[in-house]
C-alpha cells in the first residue's frame, strides 16, 4: 500500500505574550543569538535561549489610537551587521535603524522614500504603494522591497529614489478597481533573491511568479500548476495580453483566476532551486539541466 509522509513539528521554545496585533516578521540576527519580530506597531528582539521576555526596540503606538497613520508592514535583519535592521511600512517608506544609536530605535538612521509623481495619483495611491516585503541582498549592499505592483532595489547609501524597478504586473492598474472591491489589493506579496544577488523572483495571480535578471535587464513570468508538475517537465514562458488581438499562447488580462495567487517564493541560497507556494500546493523547480 502505498503510504503518504506525514511531517510533523514540535516546538522546542514557544516565545510568548509580547505582541498585542499580529506578527508579520521574524528575522535571525547575524550573530545568532538574537532575533526580532514584529506586529503591526512594535518590534521586539529576543534572546534565542531567553523565551519570557523580550526588548521593544521600536514602538510607532500613538498616544491616541486615532492619530494612527501608518503600520509597521515587514521588517528583517542586516545579513553581516548584527546592530542594524530596516522595517517598511503601509505609506511605502522604509528605515533603516542601528541599535548602538540607542536602546529604542525610535529615531532611525536612513529614511528611504521615493517621491511621489503627483501626475498619477489616484484613489488607490497609498494602497499601492504599502510595501508587503523588505529583504537584504546577500551581500548587504542592496535591499529589495515589494509593493503591490512592483519590485523596487534600494541601494543602502542611497536614500532618495531606488536604484532599480521592476513591473510585476502592470496590466493590472486598470483593474485596481475591481481589485479593491474583491480585496485583492491588499493582498501581501513576498520577494527574493538569488544566492549572487544578480536576479530576483516574486509572485502574481494566476499562479504566475516573475522572475527579474539584475544585469540583462530580462525577464520572465512562469506559472506553477499541477499540469507543470511533471517530473522533468520544462515550464513555458507565459504572456499576459491587455487588449486587441489575442495571440495563441496568451492569456487575456480579463481572464485571470485572482484566487490563485503566489504569495510566498523562496530561492535556494547557493543552487538554482526555487520553492512557490500556490493555494495549499508547494512546487519546487530547479534550473533545466543538460
Amino acid at each position: 500500500m502505498p503510504m503518504d509522509l506525514m511531517v510533523e513539528a514540535s516546538p522546542r521554545r514557544i516565545f510568548a505574550n509580547a505582541h498585542t496585533y499580529h506578527i508579520n516578521s521574524i528575522s535571525v540576527n547575524s550573530d545568532y543569538e538574537t532575533y526580532l519580530s514584529a506586529d503591526d506597531l512594535r518590534i521586539n528582539l529576543w534572546h534565542l535561549e531567553i523565551t519570557d521576555r523580550s526588548f521593544n526596540i521600536v514602538d510607532i503606538k500613538p498616544a491616541n489610537m486615532e492619530e494612527l497613520t501608518e503600520v509597521i508592514t515587514a521588517a528583517e535583519c542586516h545579513p553581516h551587521q548584527c546592530n542594524v535592521f530596516v522595517y517598511s511600512s503601509s505609506k511605502g517608506t522604509i528605515r533603516l535603524c542601528d541599535m548602538r544609536a540607542a536602546a529604542l530605535c525610535d529615531r532611525h538612521s536612513k529614511f528611504f522614500e521615493e517621491p511621489e509623481d503627483p501626475s498619477s495619483r489616484s484613489f488607490f495611491s497609498e494602497i499601492i504603494s504599502s510595501i508587503s516585503d523588505v529583504k537584504f541582498s546577500h551581500s548587504g549592499r542592496y535591499m529589495m522591497t515589494r509593493d503591490y505592483l512592483s519590485v523596487k532595489v534600494w541601494d543602502l547609501n542611497m536614500e532618495n529614489r531606488p536604484v532599480e524597478t521592476y513591473q510585476v504586473h502592470e496590466y493590472l492598474r486598470s483593474k485596481l478597481c475591481s481589485l479593491y472591491e474583491n480585496d485583492c489589493i491588499f493582498d501581501k506579496f513576498e520577494c527574493c533573491w538569488n544566492g549572487s544577488d544578480s536576479a530576483i523572483m516574486t509572485g502574481s495571480y494566476n499562479n504566475f511568479f516573475r522572475m527579474f535578471d539584475r544585469n540583462t535587464r530580462r525577464d520572465i513570468t512562469l506559472e506553477a500548476s499541477r499540469e507543470n508538475s511533471k517530473p522533468r517537465a520544462i515550464l513555458k514562458p507565459r504572456k499576459v495580453c491587455t487588449g486587441g488581438k489575442r495571440k495563441k499562447d496568451e492569456i487575456s488580462v480579463d481572464s485571470l483566476d485572482f484566487n490563485k495567487k503566489i504569495l510566498h517564493t523562496a530561492w535556494h541560497p547557493k543552487e538554482n532551486v526555487i520553492a512557490v507556494a500556490a493555494t495549499n500546493n508547494l512546487y519546487i523547480f530547479q534550473d533545466k539541466m543538460n
